[in-house]
């Protein structure tokens, strides 16, 4: 019985290892067949109180999101969440990224692109900009 413990045990390690890397290289063996689809996550953590740009950060990194990738968003693939620091679940998700304030991240797994400065610099004037920072990161997050 500990050796189908330990058994089961390494090979949730293997496959928690293989996640959001993209290494198939161990198809020929079957594990591969267990290894999670990549999931990309993509945060935008705010307060209550919000200006304009606040607001045009979520709108244009949601949009993009939205039409950039619609079949991945369609099967869960990738997804857009707004989190409110203020409120208690909101919160709870930030500590968990140790996030303090305003931010735009794109999460994979253990891989992290901080997004905030180019958010708040081009939501308002340049929102194509930002759709194409956001698409360079999603992108970086699924190769």
């Amino acid at each position: 019985m500990k050796k189908i413990i330990s058994f089961m045990v390494l090979l949730a390690m293997v496959v928690g290892s293989y996640a959001c890397t993209g290494n198939t290289s161990s198809a020929s063996n079957g594990i591969a067949a267990f290894i999670p689809d990549k999931k990309v996550e993509v945060y935008y953590f705010h307060f209550t109180r919000r200006c304009t740009t606040c607001l045009n950060v979520e709108n244009v990194t949601k949009k993009a999101v939205e039409t950039l990738y619609p079949e991945k968003v369609k099967n869960g693939e990738i997804t857009f969440k707004s989190v409110n620091l203020d409120e208690k679940d909101g919160e709870a998700i930030g500590a968990k990224y140790k996030i303090e304030g305003q931010t735009l991240i794109v999460i994979c797994g253990n891989k992290r692109v901080d997004l905030t400065d180019k958010g708040f610099l081009y939501a308002n004037d340049s929102p194509d900009k930002l759709k194409k920072e956001i698409k360079k990161a999603v992108d970086g997050m699924l190769k």
